[in-house]
Parts: structure tokens; sequence; C-alpha cells
């Protein structure tokens, strides 16, 4: 069975972000946000980037989609580089990729119907008009859950939950192959956040969407997520199954994650590993691997040598030069 179709490869990921200082505005520096970032999402899989704020895995999602231009390296959609397309061509690839923003407050238009709002995408590439276009909103309404007859309604009359669920529907007005999601439920209740969750993997099986998927929470992650990289200083540092990186994390940084991660049962508890010192600055970072100034493992040659994203199991990937173990206790031979 040959596997599934490539629908996003991203290379070599660079977004810099200059620093300007006095009355000149003279470039002082820069804020090295995502630096070196690859990654690749099949038809109907859900690619995770997770890590503490800051670590630039926003910035991912963005410069994924061309909202902030990369400072370097390439984004295929589909086969194509879209990096280097002006807007007008871009115009005709962003049908193939949409976002769901974090906040459902802000990212609807407050001036807008909730009807005009799910329009709008397919009135911009003229999909539908007239009689079809009030059907095909009405039928994107009740396959997120929401009522055809709320389509009259504005923003602020719906909940927190309905208003992302109208932010699904947008993105799927215009049957899209990616969508990137940054942080969709972070700003909803609990037991609303793991009704969009299951909404989006039922539409991720249903139009075998692929997914990359932005989030703090390890619950969440690992409830949608079938593949997952760990960000660190705007870097991936670890990338696995969802099973192998629970099971088994190999980066320190991916342990120190999880074990500070609450446990859903009162009384149960786990060895917490507490890391000394704070995330250092994306203006410089520390020389050699960029964890060795807060990793208990430290070795001597992290401080000068940059660890490659190298696969040490099948499909897992780790950033560390200390060399890492299995299940079984055998040490893991690494792979170019």
């Amino acid at each position: 069975m040959s596997a599934p179709e490539m629908v996003l490869k991203v290379q070599d990921l660079k977004k810099h972000f200059p620093v300007h200082k006095g009355l000149l505005s003279r470039v002082v520096g820069h804020v090295f946000a995502v630096d070196g970032v690859s990654f690749e999402i099949r038809r109907g899989e859900t690619l995770c980037l997770v890590g503490e704020s800051g670590c630039g895995k926003s910035t991912v999602a963005k410069t994924v989609m061309r909202l902030q231009e990369p400072t370097a390296g390439t984004v295929e959609l589909n086969g194509a580089d879209i990096t280097k397309l002006d807007q007008e061509e871009l115009r005709a690839h962003r049908r193939q990729m949409q976002i769901v923003f974090q906040d459902p407050y802000s990212s609807l238009n407050p001036r807008m119907s909730a009807g005009a709002i799910v329009s709008e995408p397919l009135t911009n590439y003229g999909i539908a008009a007239g009689p079809e276009l009030t059907q095909r909103i009405a039928q994107l309404f009740e396959r997120v859950g929401l009522r055809a007859d709320a389509m009259v309604k504005y923003p602020h009359e719906f909940s927190g939950g309905q208003r992302q669920r109208l932010g699904i529907a947008r993105a799927l007005a215009v049957n899209p192959r990616l969508i990137v999601a940054d942080e969709p439920v972070s700003a909803l209740d609990v037991s609303v956040q793991a009704q969009v969750l299951n909404l989006l993997i039922d539409l991720q099986e249903e139009f075998q969407l692929a997914y990359l998927f932005v989030s703090h929470d390890l619950a969440v992650v690992e409830h949608i997520g079938h593949r997952i990289a760990v960000m660190y200083l705007g870097r991936i540092v670890e990338l696995a199954d969802n099973a192998d990186l629970f099971g088994t994390p190999l980066h320190p940084y991916t342990e120190a994650l999880l074990a500070a991660a609450p446990l859903p049962e009162p009384g149960l508890k786990r060895e917490r590993i507490i890391l000394q010192g704070d995330v250092p600055s994306p203006m410089n970072p520390p020389s050699g691997c960029r964890f060795h100034t807060r990793c208990p493992y430290a070795l001597p040659e992290c401080k000068v040598t940059d660890p490659p994203l190298l696969e040490v199991a099948p499909g897992h990937h780790v950033a560390c030069l200390r060399r890492p173990v299995g299940t079984d206790g055998a040490p893991l031979t690494r792979t170019a």
C-alpha cells in the first residue's frame, strides 16, 4: 500500500526579525524566531508543533501560510514552492491552505453576519453565488454543528465555541487540502475544547485534510496528533509518532515537558524534572546545542557542536549528542 500523497513539505525554514534601534533606526541585531525548521505533512495526517511560549511554533504556522514572509527556506504546497511567488501567483495556492486562528473573538469581523463571514471565501474565488451560495453556507453551518438559521446572527451573539466553529466553517468553505490551526482551542473551556477537537478529527476523516496543529497543551496534542514536533528556541529538537514521543521521549527537553504536564487522576505522581535557568534570548541563542544551558545531561561538546535532527529509530528524529537509549535499555543507532 502506497503512502498518502505529500501535501506540505517545509525545508530549512527560517524567519529572522530585524531589531532596530536609535534615531536612524539602524538594525542592531535579529530575533531568530525560526531558525532552520524542516518537516512534512501527508494527506489525512496531523502534525503538531508543541513547545513553550516563544519557541517559534506560531511563527512557523504564519510563515508557512506566508502571512509573514520567510527569511530563507522553502515551503512546498502540493509539490509547488510557494515561497518565491508574488501575491497574484500565490492567490491560486491560497485556496488550498486555510487557517483557523487562536482567538475566536478577534478573528471574526464584528460588522459582518455569520453567513457573510463564511461566504466571503466562496465569493472571493467565484465558487458560488445566489441561491447556490446560500445553500452551501447552510450546509457548512450544519456540518460544523451550527443551525442554518444562525447565518443572520453576528459574532457577538455566539459563544466562544460557536465562534470557533464559524472559523472552521470559513476555513472549510473553499475545500482546502491543508488547514493550519494556531492554538485553536486554547481560549475555550475544557468541555468545549473536546467538542471542537472531535469536530476537527471528524472533518479530517471525512475530507482527508492535512493539519498543521500548533499547541502548548500536551493533552490536546496527544488527543489529535499523529506525529509530534517539539520546538525549542526556533528549532525542532524531537519529531516522532504520537505513541513513540509520549512513550519514549529521547530529548531531555521533551522529557522535561512531559514531566511538567499534570496527570488526570488525583493522587498519581510522576518524577518532576526541574530545568535550571531561563530560556535564552532568541536574539542571542547559545552556541552549540541551544538547550545545553539548561540540560541536566549536557556534555562538554554540547557547548560547541550544534546537533542535527537525525533519525535514531524508525520515524523517530532527535537533535541530541547524548546517545539515546530505547525502551529495552539498548543504545539506539543514529542513521543519517
